[in-house]
């Protein structure tokens, strides 16, 4: 049966910016309903709730027959975690779940430097006068660094190696603000909880509650203020203009095997989308395409970006205890790499060989992907120009900060099959990294800022309809991961909103 309903505030998605604006729309005092297409996680004493990488199963995927990260293994399909998107010339890893992509991610909130920002922002968005975002966001989240009676245990051997490395290199290193609970991490370091941080666990969600998750700060407020309500396993399908002059949104209900049971409408005059780079382009594309929402201009879908991600697993000739101690915790910022500005953490990957790193970098890439419509099978897809000399440049520039690092590495063994050996002076071999692009977690743009929306997120054709997420983003969030700047980013809309337009 078709259910039909109209309600005031219609938020879909509950990621950053998702979560951001609910909150901050049911702090207002306005009536709130918040669209899930994922389901709820919530930890418990039990420390069942998610799945593990070493024995995954259908939680740890988004309607998949096989796992998604690592090397493939059936499970049975389920409302999961993490979905996997190949598009052409990059593949895409985003969240479901409510929380979105705080449930997986490596809880890091960095802040770009003003540099950076200034690279990748147009001068309408003041780094001085956005800082106090950055602040709102963090007097939310409380994010920690990690102790040093953490750090300095077997646990996070990889991270104090990383930092050791990076000092010989002569580059600069911080202990990372992330939205973990450094307390939760002793206890199991104590024995009072089953290890999951420090075992490595991070994309399946971390089953001790180390995360502070955007479920327990962000909506838990908005849900305190009894003005939001958030209906999980609700899947947006369509938006198209209302009779009213407002929108009409199409979605599915569906069970944990992602089967329909029901479909229905909302109609609301204020729309705001935080579905993420990918769910909320592919929303205002395919609207645009089936000429459902037919005002929409023709920089809705461009300007995407990978956030200038890398990957690598480093042969560095000394004990690393790989496959333990999360989440990152520290960080490399190679600001002034004369090919790009590289900013490089260092995470655990449970199946990595003993005596290697393995490595996340993030830069500004220089050219820009589009989702393109086609009318025959009503799909968007993504392509993104992974050959292109822009995208090369950030590849090149991750490497030669790697390069300074493996110089200061001596060793004998024979490195892993991702790296090539180079003899050095006197006989002995040093690794030469590699690293490997075309992969990211980090989609960035679609809809964005002073080309397909205003600077706080309106979007360009239509009164009441909002972008509060990563599509708002042009492709980088300045040599960052993404989380804090989405958020701050909403932070700064949303207030200008609830100002001015409602």
């Amino acid at each position: 049966m078709l259910q039909s309903e109209q309600v005031d505030c219609l938020v879909i998605g509950s990621g950053f910016g998702g979560s951001v604006a609910a909150s901050r729309l049911s702090s207002a005092g306005k009536k709130v309903v918040l669209l899930e297409r994922g389901k709820e996680w919530k930890t418990s004493d039990e420390q069942d709730t998610f799945s593990s990488y070493r024995h995954p199963d259908g939680r740890s995927a988004w309607l998949s027959d096989e796992t998604v990260l690592f090397e493939p293994q059936p499970i049975p399909r389920f409302t999961g975690l993490v979905e996997r998107c190949v598009e052409d010339g990059v593949t895409v890893w985003v969240a479901a779940g409510v929380g979105g992509g705080s449930l997986v991610y490596n809880t890091v909130l960095l802040r770009p430097s003003q540099e950076n920002f200034e690279k990748v922002f147009a001068s309408e968005v003041s780094y001085s006068d956005f800082v106090k975002y950055f602040d709102r966001v963090y007097a939310v989240m409380q994010p920690e660094q990690i102790p040093d009676e953490v750090l300095n245990t077997h646990y996070y051997l990889s991270s104090r190696v990383f930092l050791e490395q990076a000092a010989k290199a002569g580059l600069h290193t911080e202990k990372l603000f992330i939205a973990s609970s450094w307390d939760i991490a002793k206890q199991e370091i104590s024995g009072e909880k089953r290890p999951s941080a420090i075992d490595g666990e991070i994309w399946y969600g971390i089953n001790s509650g180390m995360k502070k998750s955007l479920d327990r700060n962000y909506l838990d407020i908005g849900l305190r203020t009894g003005n939001l309500e958030i209906r999980p396993l609700h899947n947006v399908t369509g938006i198209r203009e209302d009779d009213s002059d407002g929108f009409a949104v199409h979605y599915q209900r569906i069970d944990s095997s992602g089967k329909s049971l029901e479909e229905g409408t909302i109609t609301t005059r204020r729309l705001f989308l935080g579905a993420g780079s990918i769910g909320t382009s592919r929303l205002l594309i395919k609207a645009k395409g089936k000429g459902t929402l037919p005002k929409l201009n023709d920089f809705v879908g461009k300007f995407w970006g990978d956030n200038g991600d890398t990957f690598a697993t480093r042969n560095v000739g000394t004990e690393t205890n790989p496959g333990q101690g999360g989440p990152a915790s520290v960080v490399i910022k190679h600001h002034d790499n004369p090919i790009s500005p590289q900013t490089i953490i260092v995470y655990p990957q449970w199946d990595a060989p003993e005596g290697t790193l393995t490595s996340l970098g993030m830069s500004i890439p220089q050219d820009h992907g589009e989702f393109r419509y086609d009318d025959r099978d009503e799909s968007v897809k993504l392509f993104w120009p992974i050959d292109s000399p822009g995208v090369r440049k950030v590849l090149d520039g991750v490497n030669h900060t790697y390069s300074l690092m493996d110089a200061c590495i001596d060793i004998e063994a024979e490195a892993p099959d991702s790296q090539d050996s180079g003899q050095t002076s006197n006989g002995r071999t040093h690794p030469t990294t590699q690293a490997v692009n075309g992969i990211t977690a980090h989609p960035l743009g679609g809809v964005v800022m002073g080309k397909a929306c205003d600077y706080y997120g309106r979007v360009m054709g239509y009164d009441g309809l909002y972008v509060m997420d990563g599509a708002f983003i042009p492709g980088s969030t300045a040599a960052t991961n993404p989380a804090l700047t989405i958020a701050a980013f909403a932070e700064r809309s949303i207030e200008n909103i609830i100002a001015n337009d409602l």
